[in-house]
């Protein structure tokens, strides 16, 4: 998969726009995703993700970084062996991009 374009609430992969926060696994994307707490990235929003067992995950935080994952998130993923890449969404995008050819699932807020 392929992240064509990014910016302030909307993103283009392989082709498709979606207008709404995505995850992006390896073969699909789910734009159903949102967070119990909005702004706040917990474990349990991202279940299914740590389920699939990602050798990478990346983390964007919204145009403006408005997206916080807390301390006891980031220790409880790194407890699972992934390698955790918390970015800005249009850096996440760039290293997303340039990982292809590694499991790599990117949980993007693509606002604030």
């Amino acid at each position: 998969m392929r992240i064509d374009h990014y910016s302030f609430g909307q993103i283009v992969i392989d082709g498709k726009r979606y207008t709404s926060d995505v995850i992006i696994y390896p073969g699909r994307v789910d734009s159903s995703w949102w967070r119990e707490d909005g702004h706040i990235l917990r474990a349990v929003d991202i279940a299914d993700v740590i389920d699939a067992k990602p050798e990478i995950l990346i983390i964007g935080t919204g145009i403006y970084g408005a997206m916080s994952v807390p301390k006891e998130t980031l220790t409880f993923l790194e407890s699972k062996g992934m390698d955790i890449r918390i970015e800005r969404t249009e850096k996440a995008v760039e290293l997303f991009n340039k990982l292809q050819g590694k499991k790599v699932i990117a949980v993007l807020h693509i606002n604030c």
